[in-house]
């Protein structure tokens, strides 16, 4: 039987759970590997060979490491393309470019403002830290301004690169899950038809239901 890949690092972390999602929605078997951040596992030298920023996720798959959640599911997703969901990273060259757009506006319009909330108002009350309201008003009015023209893309397709479920849906999953669940900010979804559409029905999926319970589990 082959060997699991490993994914390390905890569920509640933002990029795990990305990689997480991936790898249920691919069929891929895999073991999660448990990093205390509270007590700087991911700082010790042995760590730091697989992930030198000392960041999680690391993932290994035989002799392979890799980090960067993003760049962990497209390898996954390549590597391997006959598994599960065959069409999460596209068949075709227009597909994939399709997805790719997505992906770069998730990463560059979408995740900024998003992870400054999720911190914010999801893990700054943990963590004993003082929430900055004027931060979190400004990055409201960012995500706004990029939900907006997700909402106008949503209303001609049924996902942002089409109408199959891919991989640059799955990639806004993370950070929404906390924004609707936890922080209080769910309208900023909701109150958008296309979008809060969207969002019940990626967030519905199994793959994702999995790894909430993992979250939740974990917790």
């Amino acid at each position: 039987m082959a060997t699991p890949v490993k994914v390390h690092g905890p569920p509640m972390s933002t990029a795990v759970s990305r990689v997480l999602a991936c790898l249920l929605e691919k069929n891929v078997d895999f073991q999660l590997i448990s990093v205390n951040m509270a007590k700087g596992e991911h700082k010790k030298p042995e760590f730091l060979k697989i992930q030198p920023f000392g960041q999680v996720p690391a993932f290994e798959d035989g002799g392979v490491s890799l980090f960067e959640s993003r760049a962990i599911c497209r390898y996954i997703c390549e590597k391997y393309a006959d598994k599960g969901n065959k069409g999460l990273y596209g068949t075709n060259p227009l597909a994939k470019a399709s997805i790719e757009q997505w992906l770069e506006a998730e990463g560059q319009s979408f995740s900024p403002p998003s992870s400054v909330l999720v911190f914010q108002l999801a893990f700054a009350p943990r963590m004993k830290i003082k929430q900055d309201q004027v931060v979190i008003k400004q990055n409201e009015e960012k995500l706004s301004r990029v939900l907006d023209i997700y909402d106008k893309r949503l209303g001609e397709t049924r996902f942002l690169a089409g109408d199959e479920f891919t991989l640059a849906d799955l990639s806004h999953l993370p950070n929404t899950q906390y924004l609707v669940g936890v922080s209080g900010k769910g309208e900023l979804f909701t109150s958008r038809k296309n979008v809060g559409r969207w969002w019940n029905e990626i967030s519905s999926r199994d793959s994702w239901k999995k790894v909430v319970d993992m979250q939740k589990s974990s917790a």
